[in-house]
Order: C-alpha cells, then structure tokens, then sequence
C-alpha cells in the first residue's frame, strides 16, 4: 500500500512540523481546568471577612474574598428584621486614647484609618443596621480589599497535594463551575440557616426570616412566639402595643445578659415584654420542650396547642384531636392564637463542604457552631480557619467571640497565627527592661480593648528572659492555645512567663443569679481574689504549661493551676492605677514571683546599695553599672570618702597630698561625681 496524496505533499518533516504545531493552535482542554490559585480564600464579606482581608493586604499576602452579594455586609442587608442593632455606639467617653475607646466602640472594625471609626457612622447609641451596611461599603472601598462580588461559592473540597503548604488544597466552586485553589480557606459566613423545630403543625409557623415587620398586620391578634432571644424580644417589641397579647413559649427560661454578661443574652433595649408579664397586663412567658407540642388549626383558622401524642394519623384538625384543656381545664396555652412566630435563631451552613473536610457541629450547647480549635482552626481539616460570628464555639456564653468588638481581635489573632506558619513572621512583641514589668501590665489592663472584650479567651503574655532581667510582651494571645505558644508564636518560653487576663468572679454570673446582691462588689486589696466585676488576673508559670495540663485545667478555669496567681481588685470606674489598691500589690506579687525589687531609685541609693548589698535591684544593675555616671551630690561625695574610694577634696585645697584610693587620680574613679549624664537622676523612688 502506497502514501496518501496528503503525506505524499507534505513528507515526513511536514508531519513533524504539524504534530510540533499542533498545540499551539489548538484549545488546551488540560490548561483551561487549571483552578485559578490563591495562598489566601476567605469566604465572606461579612465584618469577620473583611477584617481579614484588611490585615492580609497590610502584610501583602495573595488573597481573595468570595462574596455571594453585590456589596459586602449582606446579612446587614435583611437583618435584624426591625433593623436596630444591640450594639453600643458609644461616641464619647472623656478619653482620647484609641486603644481605651474601642472598649466601648462595639461596631467599628480595626484599621490605620481614623476614618474608618463607625462613629463618623452613626450618632445613635443603638444605630440602625443600614448604617452598618454603609460602613462596611466604605471599608471595603478605601482599603482596596480584593473582593470577588456576586460569587456564590456553591462547593467547597479537598485535593491532597504534598506540595501544598498543609498537604493539599482546598477547591472552591462557584455557581458558574469556575474553580479556585486555596492554600488557606477561611470561612467568614456567620450563621445563616435558620433554626427550627420539626413537630406537628410547624407548617402554620412563620419564620423570623419571613414574617411580616408591619405592626398593623397584628392588630387586635393573639400571638404565640416561639424562642427566648433577642430576636423573639424584638419581634415582639415591635407589636406589643397593637397585639391582644403576646404569649412566649421556649424550653428554658429568659437569659438577661445583665445577669449573664453575655452580650448575647436579652439585652434590655428588647426586655418590654418582661415588664408587661410580670405587672400582669396580658403577656406572659411559659417554659415548654418544643418538641413535645403540636399546633392543630380548626376550622376558622385559629391556632391551638395541644401534645404531640394527643395526634391520632390522619385527622389532625382541632375539632378531632384532644386538647389538653380537655383534661386540664386550667391549661395554660389553651386560648386559640391568630398567629404562631418562630424565632430560634440560626445555625452554620453546612452544605457546602464536602464531608473530606470534616468540617462538623460542635457539642451539646454549641452544635449550630463549626467545631474549631483554641486557635480557631478546624479540628477536621489543617488550614481552614472558622472566622466571626461561626468561631463564637470557643467561648459560646462566655465572651464575645461571635460579636463584632470581639472577633475583630480573634481574626487579628488567627492572621498573626498564619503570619509565623507560613511566612515566617513572629508573634509582634515589644521587648524591655524587668524594671518596667509593672508599669507594662497596668498600661495594658487600663487601655487595652482586646483584653477588655475576650475576657478569658484571649490574655497578654509575658516571657521572661535568662535571669529575669528583661522580658518579652506579647499581646492578645488564645489562652486555651497557650501549650502551642513557642510553635504558634515563634518566641520561646524558656525562663517561666505571666498570663495576664480579665475576668468575672466564677460564681458571679449565671441566668439565676441576682447580680445586685448588697455588698456585691469588694473594695479591699486583700480580698482581690473575690472580686466579682471585670478584673484582670495574672497568672505565673515557671514553665510553659503542657497539652495535658490545658486540657484537664479545673473546672472554671481559663488555665491550669499556675505557679502563683494574682487579682488586681475589681474598680467601680475600671481604672487600675490607684498606687495603693492597684500597683503596689501588683509589684510585690511580681518581685515576689521573680525574688526581685523591681523599684526605682535614686542614683545616690543604687551607689548605697553597691556599698552594702551583693545583690543590686535591676534598676541599678542597668544603670550606673554600665558606665552611665552619677549625679555628684554633696552627700554622695561625703559617703565615697567615708568608705575610702573617693579622695576628700577639702583636704587638697588645705595642701595635703597622698594617693588617692585605687591609685586614680583626682576625678579619675569610675565612680567619681561627674556631669548628670545618667538618666537615674530623675526618677524618685517608687512605693
């Protein structure tokens, strides 16, 4: 058989030729699935995204935020239903100190621009969620954040890869079939998929997320609400003037976060149904599993509560099923309702992830949460960081992990993390002398919003260096993370460390307490340890405490046993300075813990001390012992002639002459008065 005509055209290099080209002019099938790569994905552009996004782009990292909306803060966008929020906007508070005005600014995110406070926002305490929307636009825009907008991420999974910084990628899909690869994905979502119940008759409920906010739609109604939070509170705000009465029925009783100091709890701007209960003018408040109940509708198209076995298959319409007045005529729910509302709240989304994340729900009380470690990573995937309101498993009704002013400071924490683990960059420390141990401590506890909001979560740490004569000072550490420090800081602990955090007294808070017992708070240094109110404590280590001993920690507290604990007494204003109450306690525990007197002196006493004590304070020891001099005074001149090292001026005017001690002659002795150059000269000794 011969050659066809086209090979006999062409001959064999032609081919060669073809087959060479052939690529180049053709589509690349293989290519074009290639995922576009990111070191850095963040889902969400809700606060907790967009903080992110602001401390990667600060740091230069590549990185996106996939946002399903057309603008960040959607959530903003619909909710809270009746758009005011429970979130201080405290504008004025007689301080000009940044650091010490976020404590009480619970709606601004962290950034360099001053602009960008949400007090420029909003000038009502409680301000309205569209001014929220407002603000994070303008965060978003002025910073520059890379936000990817009308991106639905719809699938999200893994694809193991040994080259990857955690040994694979993660492969996240939007509504378009466009894939991404990450290295990191941090999921900032919040809590989107509405709770509910499943018992007979929930068809007849309306959800929070759906139900009318116009008041005149409840005129002259009888209204059942389901749930005990802010949410079923607001709602029922909304209509309490227009309703016949309002009845609230949820498995546990109300959770006032005045008692809880949980910011979560019932906050009292939505509390007006408590008062309408309890002065008796019709509403009222029941406790009930709601998975016991049922609701039957009769033919008029009321609502009655009857239990779930009174149900018989097949007739589920009031006139047919028994009613639990029929036994009991003193039933409490036995009065037919016009309509039933649903406020639950709301759980994490799940459906996205791929089960090769294992990604799951936390326990018991947290299970609308993603399971996380103390360092916010996933406990199922290494590389997937949980971020805002979805990371609160942590501290659930505890702190303010799942708020604004409290995961600003979680999500700075994880980028800090991520900084020494993939890029080499150590936990920011400030470095100084033992001497200003104290005054370091009481600066932070006084100003510090990260302290003040984590409370229990995230604490300052102090490591110490060889023979305690300086230290390191890291800020804003996870506490429970605390066994990790030297792996996620970079910094090592080596000399023993303190702990500084904040807390409420262990016994002071719950939802069945009465917070305002007399002699409720303790004014007295020397029972600091019972302080109740917020009050920073500062535990000392000898050594860096073990996984082990993390995790079997006693009940009730944020670590384990120290070394040696102290309690700055709780203060009525929170102003920890008072000499007496606050900072000699506090430097005696310290001098206590490091067997020594962190004072400061007068160069004339640290010249009394080289004379008398083998062992200097440090503040001497790092002074005029270095070669910085002293101050000549008539006194110190008269106590260096005494002890023979100084020769006695008055006598050379006179004629005498002689060798002067250490064959120095006059003037020469290191430690002869010369000009002020030490900088000892004018502290005055502390107490």
């Amino acid at each position: 058989m011969g050659l066809s005509a086209a090979a006999l055209l062409w001959g064999l290099p032609g081919l060669l030729l073809i087959i060479a080209l052939h690529p180049a002019f053709s589509p690349c099938p293989a290519q074009a699935s290639v995922p576009a790569h990111r070191d850095y994905c963040v889902l969400g552009a809700g606060p907790a995204g967009l903080q992110m996004a602001y401390f990667l782009q600060r740091a230069g990292r590549d990185y996106a935020v996939f946002e399903r909306a057309p603008g960040p803060g959607s959530f903003f966008t619909r909710y809270p239903r009746h758009r005011k929020l429970i979130s201080i906007n405290k504008r004025y508070t007689g301080k000009a100190n940044a650091e010490f005005n976020l404590r009480h600014d619970w709606n601004s995110l962290l950034s360099h621009d001053p602009r960008l406070l949400f007090r420029h926002y909003s000038n009502a305490y409680f301000p309205d969620a569209g001014d929220m929307v407002r603000y994070l636009g303008d965060f978003a825009d002025r910073l520059g954040l890379h936000v990817l907008y009308n991106t639905t991420i719809a699938h999200v999974t893994l694809n193991k890869d040994q080259r990857a910084w955690n040994g694979h990628y993660f492969i996240l899909t939007d509504q378009k079939g466009q894939a991404y690869q990450c290295s990191v994905l941090l999921v900032a979502t919040g809590l989107s998929v509405p709770n509910q119940v499943d018992f007979p008759g929930s068809e007849y409920v309306d959800g929070y997320e759906s139900v009318s906010v116009d008041p005149e739609d409840f005129v002259g109604q009888n209204v059942l609400i389901l749930g005990r939070g802010n949410s079923a509170f607001e709602t029922a705000e909304n209509i309490l003037g227009v309703t016949n009465f309002i009845h609230m029925l949820s498995r546990s009783r109300v959770r006032l976060s005045w008692a809880t100091h949980y910011v979560g709890d019932l906050r009292a701007i939505n509390n007006g149904l408590l008062d309408t209960y309890q002065l008796k003018s019709l509403d009222g408040l029941l406790e009930s599993d709601l998975t016991d109940l049922a609701i039957v509708k009769d033919h008029e198209g009321k609502f009655h509560v009857t239990l779930k076995f009174f149900l018989e298959e097949g007739d589920r319409s009031a006139d047919a099923v028994p009613l639990p007045q029929d036994d009991n005529d003193n039933f409490a729910l036995r009065v037919a309702y016009d309509r039933v509302i649903r406020c639950l709240g709301w759980s994490f989304d799940f459906s996205i992830f791929s089960k090769s994340l294992r990604l799951s729900a936390g326990g018991e009380l947290s299970k609308k949460y993603p399971l996380v470690k103390a360092s916010y990573e996933s406990k199922g995937s290494r590389g997937l960081f949980v971020l805002g309101t979805a990371s609160h498993s942590v501290d659930y009704r505890k702190s303010a992990g799942g708020f604004i002013h409290g995961f600003r400071y979680t999500v700075r924490a994880v980028h800090r993390l991520l900084e020494q683990r993939h890029h080499g960059v150590t936990w920011p420390s400030t470095e100084h002398p033992i001497t200003q141990l104290a005054s370091a401590i009481i600066r932070r506890v006084n100003e510090a919003s990260g302290l003040y909001q984590m409370f229990s979560v995230l604490a300052d740490v102090v490591l110490l260096e060889e023979n305690a004569t300086a230290f390191e000072y890291l800020e804003e550490f996870p506490m429970q993370a605390l066994a990790q420090l030297e792996t996620i800081t970079g910094r090592r602990a080596r000399h023993g460390l303190f702990v500084i955090n904040m807390e409420y007294g262990r016994n002071f808070s719950g939802p069945d307490k009465d917070v305002f017992f007399y002699d409720r708070s303790v004014g007295h240094t020397e029972d600091a340890w019972l302080s109740n109110f917020l009050h920073p404590v500062i535990y000392y280590y000898r050594h860096l405490p073990t996984e082990q001993e993390v995790r079997f920690r006693p009940a009730g507290w944020p670590l384990p046993r120290p070394t040696a604990i102290h309690h700055i007494v709780e203060d009525f204003l929170t102003d920890w300075t008072a000499p007496v109450g606050h900072i000699l306690p506090l430097r005696r525990f310290l001098e206590n813990c490091l067997d020594t007197d962190l004072r400061s002196f007068y160069a004339e006493s640290c010249f009394l001390f080289a004379l008398t004590r083998q062992k200097l304070p440090p503040f001497c020891q790092q002074g005029y012992l270095r070669t910085q001099g002293l101050v000549g005074t008539e006194s110190l001149r008269q106590h260096g002639v005494e002890s023979g090292l100084l020769w006695d001026y008055a006598t050379v005017g006179r004629g005498d002459s002689g060798q002067q001690p250490g064959d120095h002659g006059p003037g020469q002795h290191p430690l002869a008065p010369g000009p002020p150059v030490s900088p000892f000269d004018s502290n005055k000794e502390e107490l």
